[in-house]
């Protein structure tokens, strides 16, 4: 299992990085390579496109709908549907896209409406139910509920290692989300905690509900027994390594603050 970061800059695309998007790479027993889409948000399209041709794409995991997870599918959507390579059809069957259960109307909202049925879908859309696992090629992806303000999961994936072979290995990915339980049941025993850090201790504690700062990035990944702790989903505007130095306090395992093109071997 690799990832690789995309995209980490929080709440909107900032100078040096699109907003969140993540490319988990897994082989299966048989060498066949799977491509999974971890978020599309904002500035994210264009990036991806260095480490994975689109077509390539076996599903996109959306943990919210907010505009800066999900805004690329649109550009997405017009690779599929228009590239010239394919005479105008839609390449493939129609990619596996799972998320909330608004997706199919944020969707409409963001690359135009569809005839209904649409004789050639771009997506197949799919619903997150809570605590189901969805399987994927050699990889399960569980989603947990997280606090945010709109419909949003914490992810659990688990699949074969790259590292060690033989071994299945877990990525936990927080989405958006404030420290809640569904969080920690996502990166329990986890081997990397991708966790979002937007906010700072002392400038952000009146706000309820939305996000983590990285004091309490930490204490999940200790908490949850998670190996490693990356964080991610820091806004422009923050001081770099603010987040980091607050888990530092909380968290006495490996940690540190992504950044666009880093790679995750596991």
């Amino acid at each position: 299992m690799k990832l690789t970061v995309v995209g980490c800059s929080g709440s909107y695309a900032g100078p040096e990085s699109a907003a969140s998007c993540y490319l988990l790479q897994v082989t299966d027993e048989r060498s066949r390579p799977w491509n999974i889409v971890l978020d599309l948000g904002s500035g994210a399209f264009g990036a991806l496109q260095r480490f994975v041709e689109p077509v390539e794409l076996d599903a996109v995991a959306l943990t919210h709908l907010h505009a800066d997870h999900v805004a690329d599918v649109s550009g997405l959507d017009v690779y599929r549907r228009y590239h010239p390579m394919y005479s105008g059809r839609c390449l493939r069957a129609p990619l596996l896209v799972l998320g909330p259960a608004e997706t199919p109307q944020r969707f409409a909202a963001l690359c135009g409406e569809r005839p209904v049925p649409d004789p050639e879908p771009a997506f197949a859309l799919a619903a997150w139910n809570v605590g189901e696992p969805v399987r994927i090629g050699p990889v399960t992806i569980t989603p947990y509920k997280a606090w945010h303000p709109i419909e949003a999961y914490c992810l659990r994936i688990e699949g074969p290692s790259e590292a060690e072979p033989g071994r299945n290995v877990i990525l936990a990915f927080s989405g958006d989300t404030a420290l809640c339980d569904g969080l920690i049941e996502a990166a329990s025993g986890a081997d990397l905690l991708l966790c979002e850090a937007a906010f700072v201790t002392g400038r952000d504690d009146a706000i309820e509900g939305l996000h983590l700062t990285g004091s309490q990035a930490g204490a999940a990944a200790t908490r949850a027994g998670a190996r490693r702790l990356a964080l991610t989903h820091i806004p422009a505007w923050n001081t770099p390594g603010v987040a980091l130095a607050e888990a530092r306090q909380s968290y006495a395992g490996e940690a540190c603050e992504v950044t666009v093109g880093q790679q995750f071997v596991l």
